[in-house]
């Protein structure tokens, strides 16, 4: 069976253009042909790493060259986990939306048991990297677990399923803040500090933003199915909310810099933080699906101006 890219992936993506007939259906169950939800699960724990380290006044050794790697890899096994389970889950909400009626569960091209099968396996992959960590970072990736086989439930019970995304997608941040607290406290088993429940805090509303940016796309199919979101719940107030999301988000980052003790160049990119989230707010139009997904795609551009802020927060002039 052929496959044809998805609908929010484009259409030069490496999936569709290089990988074998046979492993594309299980890449795109992983949505390793959209990097971009890798992105945005990765950054916020890159952004953990690198404030734990300015906070305690150290510099990059070996070990934090790993947490960087093995964060990236656990990044884009455990999204492609918690996407199938998501999948799983949907696969009788995602038959009736157009965009996701095409996936390789309500397309038949992989069965629910094949996919739980699949789960499993990436997960096992992703605890190996994490028992590299300590005891604390340990203990935070497994109580992500119950986040992650919640979140699918999330869009039947509330109106506010991108919260309980945003809870999920910036764990990384405590998790990187514990594994790169490595014996600075409690002996070897790290620690969390307010700076880091700050930048958890900060991440959750940035995902707000922008995954009520990204549920505009499927708004008119998701009243048909039934399925609730922070989208049809703002309405016609949908700007208004996305701009305080944003507010609240470049806030609890500032005053997560500003408990670590961050230099000047922090706040230059926080400034420029601040200013791409203007940017995606003046651009937004709720009815333009095309430009909803370019806006949602560029808060990877976004978490990295942010992870920037923090890295170079300690240069000194």
């Amino acid at each position: 069976m052929t496959t044809a890219p998805l609908p929010d992936a484009t259409s030069d993506n490496w999936v569709d253009r290089h990988a074998p007939q046979k492993l594309k259906p299980w890449l795109k169950l992983g949505r390793f042909d959209r990097p971009i939800g890798t992105w945005l699960l990765l950054l916020p724990g890159w952004q953990g790493i690198v404030l734990a380290l300015l906070e305690s006044e150290r510099s990059f050794g070996w070990y934090e060259v790993w947490l960087l790697v093995g964060f990236a890899l656990g990044s884009a096994l455990m999204r492609g986990a918690g996407c199938a389970v998501n999948d799983i889950v949907d696969r009788d909400f995602d038959a009736q939306v157009a965009r996701t009626a095409s996936r390789p569960i309500p397309s038949g091209q992989i069965s629910a048991k094949q996919a739980a099968a699949f789960v499993v396996g990436i997960s096992l992959v992703s605890l190996c990297i994490l028992l590299t960590m300590n005891l604390l970072a340990v203990l935070l990736g497994f109580l992500s677990l119950f986040l992650v086989a919640a979140y699918p439930f999330m869009k039947r019970i509330t109106w506010w399923p991108q919260a309980w995304l945003g809870l999920t997608f910036n764990w990384g941040a405590l998790l990187g803040f514990a594994a790169a607290s490595y014996g600075v406290a409690l002996g070897y088993g790290g620690y969390l500090g307010l700076s880091a429940a700050l930048l958890y805090a900060g991440g959750l509303f940035w995902t707000l933003g922008y995954d009520t940016i990204y549920a505009l796309q499927d708004i008119e199919d998701d009243a048909m199915a039934g399925v609730k979101s922070s989208a049809r719940r703002l309405g016609s107030k949908v700007r208004e909310g996305v701009s305080i999301f944003y507010v609240l988000a470049v806030v609890l980052a500032g005053a997560a810099g500003w408990v670590a003790g961050a230099g000047p160049l922090f706040w230059a990119g926080l400034a420029l933080y601040a200013a791409h989230f203007i940017w995606q707010v003046i651009r937004l139009q709720p009815e333009n699906s095309a430009l909803a997904l370019k806006l949602f795609k560029s808060n990877r551009e976004a978490g990295l101006i942010l992870l920037a802020a923090i890295a170079f927060s300690q240069i000194s002039f």
